[in-house]
């Protein structure tokens, strides 16, 4: 008779990716409390007030904040350290965050709006989380075709600064959505398939992945249904 094999490097390497994948999903649960905490205190004392007379200065000290807290949490995604880093910049992101709330709360249905988005935010979250645990092949040509969009919609979000087309800002907020939910496909079918096995960078991708889903959305639910009665 014969014995039935299995293949033990392989149910090894499943069992990490679930582990990870866990880990990732708690720590990016916990990252949401700093981020309501910096958005509501940036809220709060108009920290968006900072940079409203240079947009560009604002935009490249934020550009500037934010790469040196992703290398940072980079260097230390192996120590207790990364997840600090990672919980300060969350914070440091609902504070860039309360600029967006502030312009939405000045509608008459503001509160509504964030609602709308943060479940916007969730559906979406959940049903791509789905479709990347479902997906086996590899996204390595998705990565690579959706981080050359993710450069040439920057470079359209730096000359919008100086043209303030209204055109150009919706095609931006929807790219930049478009972008967002493929990348989450992309850095959760990572994870699935053990191609990311650091569960502080994997939350860092999928939470960059979330925070711009929810800020195109808020924003493109503001422009057109904003009411200012």
């Amino acid at each position: 008779m014969n014995t039935p094999s299995f293949n033990t490097t392989t149910l090894d390497a499943g069992a990490s990716s679930h582990k990870v994948l866990r880990n990732t999903y708690a720590l990016l649960a916990l990252s949401m409390l700093p981020t309501i905490a910096g958005a509501w205190l940036g809220v709060q004392f108009h920290f968006a007030g900072l940079f409203a007379g240079s947009p560009l200065l604002g935009f490249l000290a934020f550009m500037g904040i934010a790469y040196g807290f992703m290398f940072a949490i980079q260097a230390k995604r192996n120590s207790a350290a990364g997840v600090v880093l990672l919980l300060a910049f969350t914070f440091f992101m609902g504070l860039m965050l309360s600029q967006m709330l502030q312009w939405v709360l000045r509608f008459s249905n503001g509160g509504h709006l964030i609602t709308l988005a943060g479940g916007g935010t969730a559906i979406a979250f959940f049903g791509l989380a789905a479709v990347a645990t479902g997906i086996k092949r590899d996204l390595n040509s998705l990565g690579s075709f959706i981080t050359i969009g993710f450069f040439l919609v920057m470079a359209a979000v730096v000359a919008n600064i100086f043209l303030h087309i209204p055109a150009l800002t919706l095609f931006i907020l929807v790219a930049f959505l478009a972008i967002a939910c493929c990348f989450l496909v992309f850095d959760i079918n990572r994870v699935v398939r053990g191609g990311e096995t650091n569960y502080i960078t994997a939350t860092l991708a999928i939470y960059l992945d979330v925070f711009n889903i929810f800020q195109n959305l808020l924003a493109l639910l503001g422009i057109f249904g904003g009411d200012r009665d």
